[in-house]
């Protein structure tokens, strides 16, 4: 929503654009500054340097907020003798022993809406149960997460009973963002309270992080540590450029390499919450990419490596249907340059389910427009999710039906041939029977004892059936392994 603007922010005009003054006086003092794009200019002078971030801080400050998570858990009613004997040992004994355990977490949240959205990072509130959120003024709030989305670390939340005074921050434009940007953290690094850190955009578009799956993450240098997560970077109009998520760090505290999610991703999940949806819905594209490495690059002709390679497509997929054939390199999405598998991801996820998206595509020596429809990924059939609950290696094992829209949602990278029918380990719980037998998130299950497993429900009954051995063989990572267990 848009903000006022007071007339405070003339003063963060002159920073950026320069003091007015006689040109007479402006060659005597120094030379003619360097202008720079988009407006952007050097400091030409001590006065200008020693201009204060003080007014965007008072308009942007009173947006940002606190979240506590709570998980609680019940404690069972009726303990083994051990269990008694060891807690009396460490002094958690007598009649009036708590019935619940609490975990909790601290973070950061942005008020995006004045009805009382906040966005945050998943990681914040994951496995939450009660969440809280205490404002810039100290007033606290109850709020309920109404979406999820581990895959981009976001989260939306809103104020179950908002007594009015919320001050929503705009959500600005990343795309414009240049490295050597001015910006502003804010947040509450170890709970110590709201706090605010500035620093330079140091670079964009970066991938190689590995806190979610849609990697395009801006870095700074302004301070980040823990409990930032969830906070708010913030540009010089006062805009929200992107939601601080992570940090390059050996010690746990700030090494000056901080990582924010980008406003254009954060929009699109805060519409999503908006739209009254649960899950955020993306596009499907059907085909396995790869990074062009120098090698490639020179066969194809390009000068330096870029783009993504087509290294194959699923059948009927909007890749297939739009023409595009294995060994094409996507150099680019409605115009906009990709680099890698990562950023193509990015790009695409960002155009919706909806309509087309224009691909620019090297094929030998022609570059062409490629329109893709958008779509997600269809379940072609029920997930009919199975967690293992019998004795078998698959014990504390979560498995799904294989469909495109599980491949698309666990971020599968199976060959085309092994998509029909099968069984996927979606979830494996730490320390359970699975974990030890070695299965691992996105196996693809084979077969068990000889007999071959195309459905969950081929899967519960052979883990039902008591055997003095296992055999059993998956697929990953494109080959077949074969392992046998005890029973």
């Amino acid at each position: 929503m848009p903000m006022r603007r007071p007339t405070t922010s003339l003063l963060l005009a002159a920073l950026l654009l320069g003091v007015a003054r006689p040109a007479a006086a402006q060659a005597e003092s120094v030379p003619p500054f360097r202008a720079l794009t988009d407006n952007r200019a050097v400091p030409e002078s001590k006065a200008q340097v020693q201009l204060s971030f003080a007014p965007l801080v008072k308009r942007a400050a009173p947006s940002v907020v606190n979240v506590y998570g709570t998980h609680v858990e019940k404690r069972a009613a009726n303990r083994g003798a051990m269990d008694e004997f060891l807690r009396r040992f460490f002094g958690d004994a007598g009649p009036n022993l708590p019935q619940e355990r609490a975990q909790r977490s601290l973070g950061s949240g942005v008020i995006v809406d004045a009805s009382g959205l906040i966005v945050t990072n998943n990681h914040v509130i994951e496995n939450m149960n009660e969440v809280k959120v205490a404002l810039n003024d100290r007033r606290e709030f109850e709020a309920q997460i109404i979406l999820r989305d581990p895959r981009t670390d976001l989260a939306i939340l809103k104020i179950k009973s908002p007594s009015g005074g919320l001050t929503p921050m705009e959500i600005g434009d990343s795309e414009h963002l240049q490295v050597g940007d001015f910006v502003i953290a804010i947040g509450n690094p170890f709970g110590v309270g709201q706090t605010v850190t500035q620093g330079i955009v140091s670079a964009l578009a970066r991938t190689q992080v590995g806190s979610a799956d849609y990697q395009f993450f801006i870095q700074t240098d302004a301070a980040i540590n823990p409990g930032n997560s969830g906070g708010a970077l913030v540009d010089l109009n006062g805009g929200l450029v992107g939601i601080n998520t992570a940090i390059y760090s050996q010690s746990g505290g700030s090494h000056g390499i901080g990582f924010a999610i980008p406003a254009s991703m954060v929009k699109a999940v805060v519409e999503t919450a908006k739209g009254g949806a649960k899950t955020v819905r993306r596009p499907w594209l059907g085909a396995r990419l790869q990074h062009v490495t120098p090698d490639i690059a020179d066969s194809v002709g390009l000068d330096h490596p870029t783009g993504v390679l087509v290294a194959s497509m699923q059948p009927k997929s909007p890749a297939e249907e739009a023409g595009l054939k294995r060994g094409d390199v996507v150099l680019a999405v409605d115009g906009q340059t990709v680099d890698d598998p990562e950023a193509f991801g990015y790009r695409f996820a960002l155009k919706g389910i909806k309509g087309e998206t224009k691909l620019t595509v090297l094929r030998g020596s022609s570059r062409m427009t490629v329109p893709v429809r958008l779509g997600p990924a269809p379940e072609t059939r029920p997930r009919d999710t199975l967690k293992v609950k019998t004795r078998s290696p698959f014990l504390g094992a979560t498995a799904v039906n294989l469909s495109p829209a599980v491949v698309e949602d666990l971020q599968l990278d199976l060959p085309a041939q092994s998509q029909g029918d099968g069984v996927i380990i979606a979830e494996v719980e730490g320390g359970s029977l699975a974990n030890r037998a070695g299965l691992q998130k996105g196996d693809l299950v084979v077969a068990v004892n000889g007999a071959p497993v195309t459905s969950t429900k081929d899967l519960e009954r052979m883990t039902r059936a008591p055997a003095s051995m296992w055999e059993v063989t998956i697929t990953r990572g494109g080959q077949q392994l074969t392992s046998v267990f005890g029973g």
